[in-house]
């Protein structure tokens, strides 16, 4: 999941080439007059040719898994009796928000691929940024919940439905949307207080923080360290924490015995391997923003991938990792099939 991504390449921020979509009145003292921009176009994969349908394809089964996917998880954790733990408690929390994450961006996207030019309004375009960086900040948080779930259940077992109770997960939930708030209200809000009086080309699959800012018209310095500031925030908060519950539980796991340390790897290898690759992810979108050898289509290709990603992952890792709920979802499927129909013969007889 990319978060408040710096774009620092040296290309022209406003590109006397690109389009606009202004009503500009000429440049006075060195500042731009005009009414401002009354859209944005997203740029995405535009140049790709005949290739965007091989990528809307793509894009599309993907998409179909990732709702498909999750929603089965939100059903079977909803309706399945035995599934009560406070760790399929935080897990469909979790689908919940990678839905809602990946349709921010993917159906727009998907759309984009189909027309010519893709357009998006200005209001539109900065609650899309608004929502991609909250629901990205919220994953990552309620990762970290997850994380101190798995330490009180292998380092306090004895205590654990004592500490976990109903109302403190459900506390932990908010606290993890509200954290992710706190991070994300103050550069998004900041981008649309800013003029912008063109161009209004977006260089992304989106509408992305780092893409829209560098079409504003004045100084962007101080929303420039705002946006660092709040997204090292985010991402050493939340990557100290779940590090911090992992040391603990390998402390905790060092002292007991074979059979105990094997129970307790397989209670938290879901969670790490969802957390190795969320981290990776960002780390992979980070590196490709930087690095000068990656043309812009390539960054948003590994932009676009790397964000649904985990979503996709999720619902696969838990479920093969996870006997309890690989059990429920074939309760739920044997459910909701339909009971077959067996043929009877025809007992008329011709006399």
């Amino acid at each position: 999941m990319e978060l408040f991504p710096l774009d620092i390449s040296a290309e022209s921020p406003r590109d006397s080439h690109l389009p606009l979509s202004t009503n500009q009145r000429g440049s006075v003292n060195g500042t731009w007059e005009s009414d401002g921009v009354t859209f944005f176009i997203i740029q995405g994969l535009a140049s790709l040719g005949e290739k965007r349908m091989i990528l809307f394809v793509i894009l599309l089964l993907g998409y179909i898994i990732i709702l498909g996917g999750n929603s089965m998880i939100i059903l079977v954790a909803l309706t399945d009796s035995k599934l009560n733990s406070p760790m399929f408690f935080f897990l469909y929390n979790l689908s919940f928000v990678d839905i809602l994450f990946t349709t921010t961006t993917i159906p727009k996207m998907l759309s984009g691929l189909l027309t010519d030019v893709n357009t998006i309004s200005v209001p539109g375009c900065f609650f899309q940024m608004h929502f991609f960086v909250q629901l990205g900040v919220t994953a990552y948080a309620i990762l970290t919940v997850m994380a101190y779930d798995r330490y009180v259940a292998i380092c306090d077992p004895l205590r654990y439905t004592a500490v976990m109770t109903r109302p403190v997960r459900l506390l932990l939930v908010a606290g993890a949307w509200s954290f992710a708030a706190f991070c994300t209200l103050p550069a998004t809000s900041m981008s649309w207080r800013q003029v912008y009086c063109g161009p209004n080309v977006v260089r992304n699959g989106w509408c992305d923080l780092s893409a829209v800012r560098r079409l504003a018209c004045g100084d962007t310095t101080i929303h420039n360290i705002v946006s660092i500031s709040f997204a090292i925030l985010a991402l050493l908060t939340t990557g100290v924490l779940i590090l911090t519950s992992y040391i603990l539980i390998g402390v905790s796991v060092s002292r007991m015995g074979v059979a105990q340390r094997l129970k307790a790897f397989g209670t938290c290898a879901a969670h790490l391997t969802v957390v190795t690759i969320s981290f990776g992810s960002a780390s992979c979108v980070f590196i490709s923003y930087r690095v000068g050898k990656f043309s812009p289509e390539d960054r948003v290709i590994v932009s676009v991938l790397f964000s649904a990603l985990t979503p996709l992952l999720n619902p696969m890792i838990y479920s093969l990792r996870n006997k309890d709920l690989r059990e429920a979802i074939r309760r739920t499927v044997s459910r909701i099939r339909p009971p077959a129909v067996i043929p009877t013969k025809d007992v008329n007889t011709v006399t």
